[in-house]
């Protein structure tokens, strides 16, 4: 009988972008050997070498426990949804977008063996709502890896209504065999970090925006006076603006005016002010 607990021999990931290379690395240099499908050709080269860039960042930290061209013969990119078939776990990591989502999710299923599992790297969006457009609820479930996940030691790992207790149990020892600390939570909007994470950055800009202290002062309040690693608004710039309001919208129209998102960041994000991405957001990122 196959121990589900121990970490897949195969992993696919959907999505090839900042995060879902984060997350064959994190699967990759844990030994497993990695799947990456993308939309195309191009996007999946560009994948390619964030996963080889990241790889070679470990081995020259000395966090890499083998050679860096031997984990990178175990990864691989596709465009073709049937590259999933041999794996144990397909984790899915689009934009923030519940539709594309359950599209990205739906076609996904189709290509998985029987006893495969299937994760969401959803920040925000229902766990719970995407697992009841799937045949398989039972197999579904939330892995919310933090970005940037090789610096990350955390793994909010969210449940269904419908996730499985053995897929619970699995998803929480996949997560140990990381490296990383499991959260586990109830499907709710925002789930626990980024219904807080979010409420606090959005108070910092409201402060901002009604010239209470400076973006620089406010993180330093946070960071110095409540030991954060990073303050609000600087996370905000490395999370992304614009994936910060869209996580807003959907946190305000599901939780109420608490989350509706300030002027300034809707102005921000029309600017193409998006933080660390495009240069500019709350701070300046080309120096």
């Amino acid at each position: 009988m196959t121990d589900v607990t121990a970490l897949p021999h195969v992993v696919g990931v959907l999505g090839g972008g900042r995060m879902g290379a984060g997350i064959a690395h994190a699967f990759l240099t844990k030994g497993a050997t990695v799947i990456v499908v993308e939309r195309d050709h191009e996007a999946a080269a560009g994948a390619q070498s964030r996963v080889a860039e990241a790889v070679a960042k470990s081995a020259a930290r000395g966090t890499l426990d083998e050679a860096p061209e031997t984990a990178l013969a175990r990864f691989s990119t596709s465009t073709d949804y049937a590259s999933f078939i041999h794996c144990g776990l397909v984790v899915e990591a689009v934009p923030e977008d519940y539709e594309l989502k359950v599209s990205a999710l739906k076609a996904v299923e189709e290509h998985l063996s029987a006893d495969a599992f299937l994760a969401s790297n959803t920040s925000s969006l229902s766990v719970t709502g995407l697992a009841n457009e799937l045949r398989r609820p039972a197999h579904f479930v939330g892995l919310h890896f933090f970005n940037p996940v090789p610096a990350s030691t955390l793994i909010e790992v969210v449940l269904a209504k419908e996730t499985s207790p053995e897929l619970a149990e699995a998803a929480k020892s996949w997560t140990e065999a990381l490296g990383k600390t499991a959260v586990v939570v109830n499907d709710a909007p925002g789930f626990a970090s980024s219904r807080l994470g979010v409420a606090i950055a959005l108070e910092a800009m409201r402060m901002v925006e009604e010239g209470v202290a400076s973006a620089e002062d406010i993180d330093a309040a946070m960071v110095l006076g409540y030991k954060h690693p990073t303050g609000p608004l600087k996370t905000t710039d490395i999370v992304g603006l614009d994936v910060r309001l869209g996580i807003a919208e959907y946190l305000h129209s599901t939780l109420g005016d608490r989350f509706a998102p300030p002027q300034i960041l809707r102005d921000k994000v029309a600017r193409g002010e998006l933080g660390r991405k495009s240069g500019k957001g709350f701070f300046d990122w080309n120096d």
